[in-house]
């Protein structure tokens, strides 16, 4: 098997600590920024969903700041962010390049797209329970927990599926930039040296990982769907 492998993948075999570390980079760069992304991302999606005209707390000043705000950094392409957003990273991380200059921009670009599909998720829940709370005297905040985000864990937990898969796009590209991880090695060892075995690998790594993530989101939606 080892000899089999040394032939089928040569150039793996030979950076194997290098290919690890890699794959250890881009779980971090996902742990990291997932999890900053959804707490930012829920806040936002519930924050715009209730100050929206016809929500629970309506305001409409609010409501156009954050919508515009979300859409800005939207249509900002991620590597024209990444070197935009490179003084607060060094403000905040001390450092604007590897692992912990890319968790700044990674936040930023993934928040406002998890935003929208926790916004898009709470829409879906049925406005006769939220006028049933509010006619019992339930508060913004009970209303907010116990029917908004209560009622909606299956379509955001597809929703947090598409945005955490959507991330791992964003940390490939990330790697184009020299933030390390997968996409930074699949650049610099198989398409600058022209090793293709490096670049295949790595792509049957990252489906691999995508893989096992839409099976957990696939699973959390199916046991909370009504």
């Amino acid at each position: 098997m080892p000899e089999f492998l040394n032939n089928l993948i040569p150039n793996i075999i030979d950076k194997m600590d290098v290919f690890g570390e890699s794959i250890l980079q881009t779980l971090l760069m996902a742990a990291w920024a997932g999890a900053f992304m959804m707490v930012f991302g829920i806040i936002m999606g519930v924050i715009i969903t209730v100050v929206k005209p016809g929500g629970i707390l309506p305001q409409t000043v609010i409501f156009q700041i954050l919508d515009k705000v979300i859409n800005f950094f939207r249509s900002v392409p991620f590597i024209i962010l990444l070197a935009g957003l490179m003084p607060l990273s060094r403000i905040i991380m001390g450092t604007a390049i590897g692992l912990e200059g890319a968790i700044v921009p990674l936040i930023i670009a993934a928040t406002p797209f998890y935003a929208r599909q926790v916004e898009s998720a709470l829409s879906e829940v049925d406005e006769g329970l939220v006028e049933a709370a509010l006619s019992m005297g339930c508060s913004p905040v009970e209303i907010i927990f116990r029917v908004y985000l209560k009622e909606s864990i299956a379509p955001i937990a597809r929703g947090t599926t598409i945005a955490i898969i959507s991330l791992f796009g964003l940390i490939a590209m990330a790697g184009a930039v020299g933030a390390g991880g997968l996409g930074d090695f699949a650049i610099r060892y198989g398409h600058d040296r022209n090793q293709e075995d490096v670049v295949y690998v790595t792509i049957i790594v990252l489906v691999v990982i995508i893989s096992v993530i839409q099976q957990i989101g696939n699973i959390i939606a199916k046991k909370n769907t009504h």
